[in-house]
């Protein structure tokens, strides 16, 4: 293992977060405007209040809740699986959070009777439900990168390469739990690094996720394998990456295969 995997992390906040909690806020807006669930009284504004942090929390929640499901279910194979997990995970929790909030916002009583949890349970499992599948079939677009336009800046990603494969071609990029492989044309070696942090410092290398768990150059491929309605693609070197159902209408169209 090289001593690049010693390199502190730069901070990035992970796209499918941000994307997440954009749903759960768009959803949250159009809650408070339909009055939902029989909140008649009230502004607006007080609306508002009550389903903008509900569903921010909602959403930070529902991330951490995906990477733990995503240990056990690949969402790019079995995503109306993988939605049902979220939901079960996420909508005992968060009926206590909504239950708290309601009390404290609305009706202090509640508080004294835990019981009001269980009234809690059915309308927090549908909005959950709901969000849980938007969430799971929006974010099935892969993350592209783009040759750098002339004058445009570099891309970053090579420069966290270990001294042996300065300059090298990169192939493909492989998520390994924490590690991420990179594949070149003068070998391959790890550094400590997400591969949703690495596809911001790819932005310069033209390329595209094909996997949840793989980034691809796209001037290293140079063949594809087709079966059982999946896609492998051969990159230079004989390397065979595989192309998810989830990804591979998008890359088609894109026209890499």
């Amino acid at each position: 293992m090289s001593d690049t995997a010693e390199r502190p992390l730069t901070f990035s906040i992970d796209r499918s977060l941000l994307k997440g909690i954009g749903i759960a806020l768009a959803a949250g807006v159009v809650l408070a405007f339909s009055q939902a669930f029989g909140m008649t009284s009230g502004t607006l504004g007080q609306r508002f209040a009550y389903w903008l942090p509900l569903m921010f929390v909602g959403a930070i929640w529902g991330h951490v809740c995906s990477r733990g499901v995503e240990r056990w279910i690949d969402l790019d194979q079995r995503p109306w699986l993988g939605a049902l997990a979220l939901t079960t995970l996420m909508s005992g929790p968060l009926s206590i959070v909504v239950w708290a909030w309601t009390g404290w916002l609305y009706d202090r009583n509640l508080h004294r009777e835990p019981g009001h949890i269980l009234d809690f349970l059915l309308p927090v499992t549908v909005v959950t439900g709901v969000l849980s599948l938007l969430n799971v079939f929006l974010q099935r677009k892969p993350v592209q990168t783009h040759a750098a336009l002339v004058g445009a800046p570099a891309a970053r990603f090579p420069d966290r390469l270990p001294l042996k494969l300065k300059g090298a071609a990169i192939r493909a990029v492989e998520s390994e739990d924490h590690y991420l492989r990179v594949h070149t044309d003068r070998g391959s070696d790890l550094i400590l690094m997400r591969l949703s942090d690495a596809l911001t410092e790819l932005e310069g290398l033209e390329g595209a996720q094909t996997h949840r768990s793989w980034w691809v150059a796209r001037d290293a491929v140079r063949g594809v394998d087709r079966g059982d309605g999946r896609a492998t693609l051969t990159l230079d070197g004989g390397l065979q990456v595989p192309v998810s159902r989830r990804y591979a209408r998008a890359l088609r169209e894109a026209g890499w295969y």
